[in-house]
């Protein structure tokens, strides 16, 4: 029996190697030559569907963005972009390279162009002016972004809290730090988990542009 056929090399499959790679070692295990050794080709080879690393970085971005679904129309608006946070943040959890390499690198792809367009939609189709509909969906993903961020790189895990702020209350002494004193005793008790909370803060800019809604800052920005 004649062994298995390789999938032929294409600009596809370069680019979900490179994701695979990416989520399982990271962006800095992450080069041409680590890429086409974990595909089983030359080097060059990659260089006939991906012009240079910048390119392959901006690609991976797209294919990650296409990735996020969320339902659009016929829906409540802030269901809508509730439902589209969630997608986000489980997309950017997915891939923890993701978010860091979305918001700092200014090519969009079509993909990533049609994630902004839609969201501008949902927001002008409910009645938001361009000027709070650009503020809105740039807040939402500065929220996005930076919980999913910080979901990734905080340095203690959920069922670690209790202890870690046990450990803290020492360093935190209630004459200096009433406050900070005062919340770590609740998480160190646990009356209070003191874990992160995505929905809470996506309420909080949900319910604000709600107030905002037709409301425009600056005159002729509806």
């Amino acid at each position: 029996m004649s062994p298995a056929r390789r999938a032929p090399l294409s600009r596809e499959r370069i680019l979900r190697a490179a994701i695979k790679l990416a989520d399982r070692h990271g962006l800095e295990a992450l080069s041409m030559r680590t890429l086409a050794e974990a595909l089983k080709v030359g080097v060059m080879s990659l260089y006939n569907h991906v012009a240079n690393k910048d390119a392959l970085l901006d690609d991976m971005v797209d294919v990650v963005m296409g990735d996020i679904t969320w339902p659009v129309g016929g829906r409540d608006w802030k269901a809508a972009l509730r439902a589209r946070a969630a997608a986000t943040l489980a997309v950017m959890t997915a891939h923890p390279w993701a978010p860091m390499l979305i918001t700092s690198r200014i090519t969009m792809g079509p993909n990533r162009l049609r994630y902004i367009d839609t969201t501008l939609g949902t927001l002008r189709d409910a009645g938001f002016s361009w000027f709070e509909a650009d503020r809105g969906w740039n807040a939402m993903d500065n929220y996005i972004f930076g919980f999913a961020l910080q979901q990734q790189h905080f340095p203690v895990n959920p069922d670690e809290y209790a202890a870690a702020a046990a450990a803290f209350l020492p360093m935190l002494p209630a004459e200096s730090y009433p406050y900070m004193h005062a919340l770590s005793v609740q998480v160190a008790e646990g009356s209070h988990d003191g874990t992160l909370d995505f929905a809470f803060g996506l309420d909080l800019i949900l319910d604000g542009l709600e107030r905002r809604r037709g409301v425009s800052l600056t005159v002729g920005a509806a």
